[in-house]
Formats: C-alpha cells, structure tokens, sequence
C-alpha cells in the first residue's frame, strides 16, 4: 500500500490528538496530580477580607508587632512583651502551599511570650505562616511566609 502526503498528514494529526488526550486523561485521573483551590471556602473568606485588611493595619501599627524565628528545635512565635500576653487568645495557622494536608492550627495559649512550633510538626519547606490574635477586644493579623 502506497501511503500519500494527504494520508500521512492525516496519521500525523491523530497521533498528535491521541498523545495529548492521553495527557489529559493521565493527569485528570492520576491523584499524585490532584489540584485544588487555595483554600475549600475560599469565597466566603473572600467576604471577610476587609476585616483581614483592618486586622493587619491594627498590628502594623504596634510599636513591637510579632515575629518568627527559625530554631534548631523548631518555630518560635514571638508576640510583644509589651503586652500582656496571658491574655492574648487567638489561632496560629500553617498553611503548606504544595500539600493541603499537612495544613495545621494551634491555638494561641501563652505562659510566656513564646510559642514554639516544635520540628516534628514541619516538613523541610516552604510554609505561610498567620498569626490571628485578639488582646484587648482588638483583632491584630500577621503574614510571613518562611522556608523551614
């Protein structure tokens, strides 16, 4: 059988069709490749934000805001010592980009003005960090990103 460029353009266009929905297929069914929304309520989040916005402004303008630091036995949440901190209450948040379920919550339950996120929690990379507090019937929000 003699084979002509109409016919051979054509097989060229159906391998080149099969190969890409044979990706498409793969990666659609394939859950190592499950891709997912930032967050699961993320327009109802999208209604608070103005409060986010507020809550970040309140703790932009303390004199000493919170800071993280990366340590040998894990991540040390450190709220102002001007405050009194036996009553601060609030959430810390870790929010791991690659990998949903290694997201976690602690809540803020202070005896000095440290938290630390022990090693064993955290996975080598890079995790968001929020820090959500409430002192004095204000809401105060701090946002870091680190590399553990």
């Amino acid at each position: 059988m003699k084979i002509n460029w109409g016919t051979a353009i054509v097989f060229v266009f159906i391998g080149f069709i099969s190969f890409i929905l044979f990706f498409v297929v793969k990666m659609n069914t394939n859950k190592k490749y499950e891709h997912d929304l930032v967050t699961e309520d993320y327009y109802k989040k999208e209604l608070a934000f103005q409060e986010e916005i507020n809550a970040e402004k309140n703790a932009n303008a303390l004199k000493n805001n919170v800071s993280i630091k990366k340590t040998t036995n894990g991540i040390v949440v450190i709220f102002p010592v001007d405050q009194n901190y036996t009553t601060v209450s609030g959430t810390i948040s870790l929010y791991r980009p690659s990998n949903k379920n290694l997201d976690f919550e602690i809540p803020i339950v202070l005896s000095n003005s440290e938290i630390l996120i022990p090693k064993d929690r955290l996975i080598e990379g890079r995790w968001a960090i929020t820090v959500r507090w409430n002192f004095k019937n204000t809401t105060y929000l701090f946002k870091e990103s680190i590399t553990y």
